[in-house]
């Protein structure tokens, strides 16, 4: 991608981030201070329970129109507020950059959740996998691009590799968000199990091709094979164009039956729209995003 295309993506994921973002208030978090509400009880203003006072409590926290009425002594408990903890994983395969509009909707997506995670406040960390190589990236390389160089030094490590997620630290609880088209073999099952490992809350956003899921191939081609940058010519009957589509299908039902099943979100994201359309064609409707109030 070059400079302008990342910088442009950069900026409507920018504007996107202004009205929707990953669905945290719908989570119970444990971590340290923030703006969502927590497992524990801290001092937010949002009143949780009384208990009875013990030495060493807090005075503060008496309740004193309760001991005017009983002569007890009572402590307010209140929802401590904490800090959504995000794990951003961006698959970086070749395949995520197949031509223009799938680089751009790759730049935009890990770039919409960079900003939108941090504008919550979440202790986010990011990640890019290419098959099995990983490395974890600072925030700050999104907003001043430098992951794509990043990217582009892991497609050469292992271009062709299925996705493994098995080097990479997943935080306890935390939301683990997955950029990835999922066009590598393999059983969903062992991807999603991963991601779901010490109680984390995996959601999957698929951004896709409509000449991937809907080609309108027809005599010969040169096909490159986009992990592995070699070129197969083929001669496209209709029976061939039908069997790639039936295997293209099973291969996507596989993967939304099997997150379906682990009670997992999948949201695919179309490229061949803007960014805030094509959220809202599945993410919204799903929940796996939320409008911004």
């Amino acid at each position: 991608m070059t400079p302008d295309a990342l910088k442009s993506a950069y900026t409507q994921a920018s504007t996107c981030a202004n009205l929707m973002r990953l669905p945290m208030r719908s989570k119970v978090w444990r971590g340290g201070s923030g703006e969502f509400a927590g497992a524990g009880t801290g001092s937010s203003m949002d009143f949780q329970d009384h208990r009875n006072y013990v030495p060493g409590d807090d005075p503060r926290h008496i309740n004193w129109q309760a001991y005017a009425r009983t002569g007890q002594y009572t402590m307010k408990l209140y929802r401590e507020e904490v800090r959504p903890v995000i794990d951003l994983i961006c698959d970086v395969s070749p395949s995520m950059f197949l031509d223009e509009a799938k680089s751009a909707r790759t730049a935009e997506l890990l770039a919409f959740f960079t900003q939108s995670s941090l504008r919550a406040g979440a202790a986010l960390t990011i990640h890019l996998v290419s098959g099995a190589a990983h490395q974890l990236v600072p925030n700050e390389a999104v907003a001043t691009h430098q992951w794509f160089t990043v990217a582009e030094k892991l497609q050469k490590e292992d271009p062709a590799g299925a996705l493994n997620l098995s080097s990479v630290p997943l935080r306890q609880s935390s939301f683990r968000v997955l950029l990835s088209d999922l066009l590598f073999p393999g059983d969903p099952a062992a991807v999603l199990h991963l991601l779901g490992a010490r109680q984390g809350t995996p959601l999957l956003f698929v951004p896709f091709l409509e000449s991937e899921a809907n080609p309108d191939w027809q005599g010969n081609y040169e096909f490159v094979d986009a992990e592995r940058a070699t070129r197969h010519p083929h001669r496209i009957e209709p029976r061939v164009l039908k069997n790639y589509l039936k295997a293209y299908k099973r291969h996507f039902s596989l993967w939304k039956q099997t997150s379906q099943r682990l009670q997992i979100l999948m949201s695919r994201v179309p490229a061949n729209l803007d960014l805030e359309k094509a959220l809202h064609s599945e993410a919204i409707p799903i929940q796996a995003l939320e409008i911004m109030g």
